[in-house]
């Protein structure tokens, strides 16, 4: 099975990555990134595109990707670095732009596309609703409708809500990763003590086998709790029910 991943560089990337790598079944996999991707160095099935405009896909890129079967989508920056148009151009256009494009290509093979959203995440945003919770909630319904169109019906979209993700115990990926954030290195620690908050983390293992599961499944609507969008937004409840944890 062929696979595409973007953000590989990054923590929920490199979590999909590692299990991409030791998931037998998946025989192939195009990394589309900016730069090269150390993680994938020495993996034979491991192809990394050096890709700069994520708005555009040509030819050139796109005839090797024909044989694809599914693609997690995990580029993306944090709001607190980029104002509030280059967010939207990363995390609604940049997604739209490749999914159409390869809904194309692929066609009329069925391609799953997971697309890493966030908890909190909201495609009915009130006047009180974060930038980035409506930017990622859009993307999710934007994604939806883009399969309900006939032109695009064979693209099988998901929206994945992980909570806080955590990699403390994915040791595989601790050399890949950068450096987090100063807020972000002192509040996980908290929140991994506090009562009742463990459910609202997402541990990177576990996530990274619940996203590459839904990828190389049947791309069929998912049921159960934590489940909304027509069955294709998974929040952080639904990953840790289907990991198990």
């Amino acid at each position: 099975m062929h696979l595409v991943l973007t953000g590989a560089t990054g923590l929920v990337g490199s979590a999909v990555l590692q299990t991409m790598l030791t998931t037998p079944s998946i025989s192939k996999i195009s990394i589309l990134s900016r730069r090269p991707v150390a993680q994938a160095e020495g993996h034979a099935k491991a192809k990394v595109i050096i890709h700069k405009d994520f708005a555009e896909y040509g030819e050139d890129v796109l005839e090797g990707l024909r044989d694809v079967k599914g693609v997690v989508w995990a580029l993306g920056i944090s709001a607190t670095q980029v104002g509030k148009e280059e967010y939207e151009r990363i995390h609604l256009t940049y997604p739209l732009s490749f999914a159409r494009a390869l809904s194309k290509t692929t066609s009329p093979s069925p391609v799953t596309f997971i697309y890493i959203s966030g908890e909190g995440a909201t495609p009915t945003p009130s006047i009180l609703t974060a930038h980035w919770a409506h930017t990622k909630g859009l993307a999710e319904s934007s994604l939806l409708a883009l399969s309900k169109d006939p032109a695009y019906s064979n693209l099988r979209p998901f929206s994945v809500r992980p909570g806080g993700v955590d990699m403390k115990d994915h040791t595989e990926i601790h050399g890949f990763v950068g450096k987090r954030g100063l807020a972000e290195s002192v509040l996980l620690p908290v929140l991994r003590v506090l009562p009742g908050v463990k459910g609202l983390m997402s541990p990177t293992r576990e996530l990274g086998k619940v996203l590459v599961g839904l990828t190389t499944g049947d791309g069929e609507a998912v049921e159960g709790g934590g489940v909304s969008g027509e069955g294709r937004t998974l929040n952080n409840a639904a990953v840790r029910r289907l990991a198990g944890i």
